[in-house]
């Protein structure tokens, strides 16, 4: 049966193939962007996670298209980084309010009518950046970081209700937010990765689909790490 899907951030990277990936499989996608255009085939709304009247704005959009969420991936974030010694207080709150506090508004709006459904899945997309730092990241690590603790409260206030929440721990991944590293850089920091490579979006993808579908249905408050192996031990 095809569930109502809301991916945020789903215009492109990650979100999209996420998004992509579970339309494929049926279900009924709606995607948030904040600049753009929406991607074709999937149903786009505007939304700033920054700002709560947008969130629910775009909730009401999907809602009146395909129905009361059922699947929601807090994917929608950004990153500010700089060395901590030069870093304005500026970027740090803007990254926590989009990465972290943007995922507590849109969780927030999703959860009534999964509770009054008794039914539901959260993934949020976080980062091996939360269980390993890295320098000149502080404010891109604390809020994914933040994530997990966030989705394990989660995770036992929803339980009895049968909705899970999971977090995805995404590894270095080719995207356009990585696009911007040097070469050097990609080779020092795949020089780490066990399995020696960058990750796709696709692969994070796979994962999502999983914890969403019903073979996940055992599964909640669990960080799944998708990195090739370079937050392992952590």
């Amino acid at each position: 049966m095809a569930r109502s899907v809301l991916v945020t951030g789903g215009n492109r990277g990650i979100g999209l193939a996420v998004a992509r990936r579970l339309a494929a499989g049926g279900d009924r996608v709606a995607v948030t962007f904040r600049s753009g255009r929406p991607p074709a085939g999937l149903f786009g709304v505007r939304c700033d996670v920054t700002d709560g009247e947008q969130v629910d704005r775009a909730f009401k959009e999907v809602e009146a298209e395909q129905g009361a969420v059922e699947v929601l991936v807090a994917n929608a974030g950004i990153a500010r980084d700089r060395l901590l010694a030069t870093m304005s207080e500026t970027d740090f709150g803007a990254v926590l309010d989009t990465n972290l506090v943007g995922t507590f508004r849109v969780a927030r709006r999703a959860v009534r009518p999964m509770m009054r459904a008794r039914r539901g899945r959260i993934v949020l997309i976080s980062s091996v950046s939360a269980l390993l730092g890295t320098a000149g990241q502080a404010n891109y690590a604390a809020s994914k970081a933040g994530l997990i603790g966030f989705g394990r409260s989660l995770a036992r206030e929803l339980a009895p209700r049968d909705i899970t929440v999971n977090v995805i721990a995404a590894g270095l991944v080719d995207t356009d937010m990585t696009s911007s590293l040097t070469e050097a850089r990609i080779e020092a920091i795949t020089a780490s990765v066990p399995l020696g490579r960058m990750g796709t979006a696709e692969e994070i993808a796979a994962a999502v689909d999983f914890l969403a579908g019903p073979g996940a249905g055992y599964i909640t408050g669990a960080v799944m790490a998708v990195d090739g192996g370079l937050g392992m031990g952590h």
